[in-house]
């Protein structure tokens, strides 16, 4: 193709429908096709990224490769890709009034006065060009956060209006979500939702090329005639997306509704295969159709909600279907870890202690900890989670009974985690952690080296607080054993227990790589030993 074709996602009428799920689904139908895509996120807040926000705000905090803290939607993206994303992936109203402001403070304006439009809106525009420009994809999903009507998103549709015109009318087009919702009282679905938010998006100068429409049930012909008539698109570009089981079904469901030919005649596009996404049903498939079920106890501050933990959830499905095994996942919140929550730890197949920041809860991952080491219950610790097994170690075993980190007692006498050197005189908080890909040596024979099968592995990390190395040869020599060691700072990277069956602390975040194509190979490994586990007690 001579140029970039851009998709732009809109959703309406309702939050959570899941424009990230269609627009992962609709890449990875083109993808399968042999186009080269990627997608970027548009968020409306004003926040520069999510790496300050409370998980309970907005879900996980997503890192990619280069070190940029980024909206959970990307860890979608790379799970259905299998590509990586980066910080031009995703854009936020912080980062954009940041930059037009910083440019307006040096003078790049000449004096004019700086408004919405033009200067915000082009660099909207700048942002969303920038992918195709330097990396010459085929086609860029544009997924824009929030709703259509919202005050914050205005600025996101209007640059939207503006490239539209100047892309070209077969270069680009706009898919709109919505929904349909049932009324049980009249029992029918009912369409006006949709034609208001068509309508409003209308009102901003932006005509849909196609409706996407979430359904609880199926829309009959007439509906989408329906449709097509108030909403101004075809017939055929009114898709129908049924609630699934499980969101991996999507993009078969959209295959089966033919999206991908409608968005590839639409943007006249002529040099695609057939689709061939036999590893995804076969993935499916076995998800559908486990041989086996475990359980696994998530230990966390914010169970509540499951976005908080999104990654990990999906990393312990991409392994589950390796395993051909159902992982039944049980949220422990660890606050509440009492006697009796501790009685149910010990009935579970695996314990995995989640990563988090601050004292709240810390009490209770570490007794956890405790019951899964003592009884040789499968435990995996992620960044927080490794660092609560070193304190526990050092408590119970070098009987270091004041043993914590500094980030929970900056006076304890044992301050076997403490805070890294480089972050000792940081001020500001967002983006200042130590974020992306940092390298890591596999210790011979560790149990992680064989899981691996590497000597070296990049992993992606999110962190302030390290193990502390003036403890490390007690912790070894009492049997914690340091199995992934940074060689160019000496952090330790990777703890675990020789003496157990599988006893594993990691200071990265390998959720963050797990993808359907390529399920990491530390939850692969962990449900094959809480599988084993669950085996031995029959």
């Amino acid at each position: 193709m001579s140029k970039t074709k851009y998709i732009f996602v809109t959703g309406g009428v309702s939050s959570s429908l899941g424009k990230g799920i269609i627009s992962a689904s609709l890449a990875k139908l083109l993808q399968s096709r042999g186009l080269d895509v990627t997608i970027q996120k548009l968020d409306p807040y004003i926040n520069v990224d999510p790496g300050t926000l409370n998980p309970y705000e907005h879900g996980e905090c997503y890192v990619t490769s280069d070190g940029a803290e980024t909206d959970l939607d990307l860890g979608h993206y790379e799970r259905f890709l299998n590509v990586e994303t980066s910080q031009a992936n995703n854009v936020t109203t912080g980062r954009i009034y940041q930059t037009v402001i910083e440019k307006e403070r040096k003078g790049d304006f000449l004096g004019k006065t700086v408004q919405v439009i033009p200067h915000i809106t082009d660099e909207i525009k700048r942002r969303i060009k920038l992918l195709g420009e330097t990396n010459n994809y085929d086609v860029i999903i544009t997924e824009i956060g929030g709703t259509v009507g919202d005050i914050e998103s205005l600025p996101y549709i209007e640059s939207v209006r503006q490239l539209r015109w100047e892309l070209g009318k077969s270069n680009s087009l706009v898919i709109h979500l919505t929904l349909v919702p049932y009324l049980s009282a009249a029992k029918e679905l009912k369409t006006k939702p949709t034609q208001h938010s068509v309508k409003t998006l209308m009102e901003s100068g932006i005509n849909a090329d196609i409706l996407v429409c979430r359904t609880e049930h199926d829309i009959s012909d007439d509906i989408k005639n329906k449709l097509a008539l108030f909403c101004n698109v075809d017939v055929d570009s009114v898709i129908q997306s049924k609630d699934a089981s499980t969101i991996y079904d999507v993009p078969l469901m959209m295959e089966k509704e033919k999206l991908d030919k409608v968005v590839l005649k639409k943007l006249e596009i002529s040099n695609y295969s057939s689709t061939n996404m036999n590893v995804w049903a076969d993935f499916v498939n076995k998800l559908k159709s486990p041989k086996n079920t475990i359980n696994i106890g998530l230990v966390g501050k914010y169970v509540e909600l499951q976005d908080s933990y999104k990654s990990i959830l999906e990393s312990l499905v991409h392994a589950g279907s390796v395993n051909e095994t159902k992982v039944n996942v049980h949220s422990i919140h660890s606050e509440h870890i009492d006697d009796e929550i501790n009685e149910k730890i010990l009935k579970l197949d695996g314990l995995i202690v989640a990563p988090g920041f601050g004292s709240r809860g810390i009490e209770g991952k570490i007794k956890s900890i405790k019951s899964a080491r003592e009884n040789n219950i499968p435990f995996f610790g992620i960044c927080l989670g490794m660092q609560m097994a070193v304190i526990e170690f050092s408590r119970n075993v070098l009987n270091l009974k004041d043993s914590n980190s500094t980030e929970m007692d900056k006076n304890t006498s044992n301050p076997v985690i403490s805070l890294m050197q480089d972050q000792k005189n940081i001020t500001n908080m967002g983006g200042t952690m130590r974020l992306g890909s940092w390298d890591c040596e596999l210790i011979e024979n560790s149990r992680a080296m064989s899981i691996y099968n590497s000597k070296q592995i990049k992993e992606r990390h999110r962190h302030r607080w390290e193990l502390n190395n003036k403890y490390l040869d007690d912790l070894q020599d009492a049997g914690l054993k340091a199995s992934g060691i940074n060689s160019k700072t000496g952090l330790v990277e990777i703890v675990e227990l020789p003496s157990n069956d599988w006893f594993i602390g990691v200071q990265f975040h390998p959720e963050y790589k797990s993808t359907v194509e390529n399920p990491h190979p530390l939850f692969v490994s962990f449900v094959s030993a809480c599988l084993k586990y669950n085996n031995s007690k029959k």
